[in-house]
């Protein structure tokens, strides 16, 4: 068990460094002031993206750091889930770099579903466009009128009508829906209600135009809609689709949502550490240079300590989620179902805790948009929701452990 970078990691997070150090880095701040009061309010169709978004994304494609999270080598950077792992912490340092090299959340995903389970058909109407970039896509699984922290609940349906599919139900926290290029959603839907729980759900690709498909809202989070991407509301009202929509087969829902998440789980993860490790230089930048009751901050109230716990804890939760992403690469996703759950409440509690750190030592200026910390702890906060609860998460772990000893959880 080596997580050594291999040369192929050491290349490209050299580049992407490079990258972010020359390009992303001197014009990020500027970036979110201005795209603020470019898209301001809850109004997503009068939303647009800053053409400096374009040519940072025109410049990262020109020198090859498009797609690096794509283990196919002649769609994307042909990385390993465990190659790729530090490229994503790496991103993680910025806002917007994971957009830049079109690896963000759920596109990512959304592709990898296309690329491992879509048609030629399916490949070639949407997966050519996500991977140049020129449209974005939606994930709809969760709904508000059910616990969703249970997959299972879904109320949403799939019904077969003939040569179509008929979709109808409510959706809601579909991020990406606001943005002007949004154009596919990947809809999961009651289909089977009479199977097994897991073998009831269907997904269907849904053009965003078809008719039925009502956009109701964006859904501020911590006051900010996050303009251009937003997190819609959407109500699905016989939206009739060709059932080459398909994807996989009926029933089939569970088991892609299983790839699906896995290798994603390891981005998101490891994006979480390049925040951590973000948040952490700016908290000891800070505590370094100012000064309360003749000494600099930092040494004052135990901040010394702080900064070894959130380093040890930093480090800590990069080698479990190296660690589940060599699982995923060298036993598959179902064996390494435990180190995911427990990675995905890992690395958002440690950023989570690192960001606040960083906060109370800037005082006023933590909670401001002259730092990214508030940014950078919405973020956590939001994933210890959007990747499923820490209580769903920790079960699994409890599971995984007790099948060891063939002991039944009862809780």
């Amino acid at each position: 068990m080596d997580f050594a970078p291999s040369p192929k990691t050491q290349d490209y997070l050299a580049r992407v460094r490079a990258f972010m150090a020359e390009h992303i880095a001197p014009v990020e701040a500027a970036y979110h002031r201005d795209n603020l009061a470019a898209n301001p309010g809850a109004d997503w169709r009068a939303w647009r993206v800053l053409p400096l978004l374009d040519e940072l994304k025109s410049r990262a494609r020109a020198l090859g750091l498009w797609n690096l999270f794509l283990p196919d080598a002649a769609l994307g950077a042909g990385l390993s889930t465990l190659e790729y792992a530090p490229i994503a912490e790496e991103t993680g340092r910025s806002l917007i770099a994971p957009t830049v090299f079109n690896c963000n959340a759920p596109d990512t995903g959304n592709m990898e579903v296309l690329h491992y389970f879509g048609t030629d058909a399916q490949k070639a109407e949407w997966l050519g466009p996500l991977l140049a970039g020129e449209i974005r896509s939606v994930f709809c699984m969760t709904e508000p009128d059910v616990a969703s922290s249970d997959a299972t609940n879904m109320q949403a349906t799939v019904r077969a009508d003939g040569d179509e599919l008929v979709l109808n139900g409510r959706k809601w926290w579909a991020t990406g829906l606001g943005h002007p290029a949004a154009r596919l959603a990947v809809f999961m839907g009651l289909s089977h209600p009479g199977a097994a729980p897991h073998a009831r759900h269907s997904m269907v690709l849904v053009p965003l135009p078809t008719p039925g498909v009502h956009i109701e809202r964006m859904l501020p989070a911590f006051s900010d809609f996050d303009p251009p991407y937003g997190h819609g509301e959407v109500r699905f009202e016989d939206v009739r689709v060709p059932k080459a929509n398909l994807l996989v087969g009926p029933g089939q829902g569970f088991a892609i949502a299983q790839g699906r998440l896995g290798p994603g789980r390891i981005h998101h993860c490891m994006r979480c550490i390049g925040a951590a490790e973000r948040a952490l230089e700016l908290l000891v930048r800070r505590g370094l240079a100012r000064t309360a009751f003749g000494r600099p901050v930092l040494h004052l109230g135990g901040n010394l300590e702080r900064v070894a716990d959130l380093r040890m804890a930093i480090d800590q939760a990069r080698l479990l989620t190296l660690y589940a992403a060599w699982k995923i690469d060298n036993q598959g996703v179902k064996a390494a179902l435990g180190e995911i759950a427990a990675i995905k409440v890992v690395a958002p509690n440690v950023l989570q805790r690192v960001v606040d750190e960083a906060i109370q030592i800037h005082g006023g200026a933590g909670v401001s948009h002259d730092v990214p910390l508030t940014a950078l702890f919405a973020v956590a906060r939001a994933l210890r929701l959007a990747d499923g609860p820490d209580e769903v998460h920790r079960a699994t772990v409890a599971r995984v452990e007790l099948a060891k000893y063939k002991v039944k959880n009862e809780g």
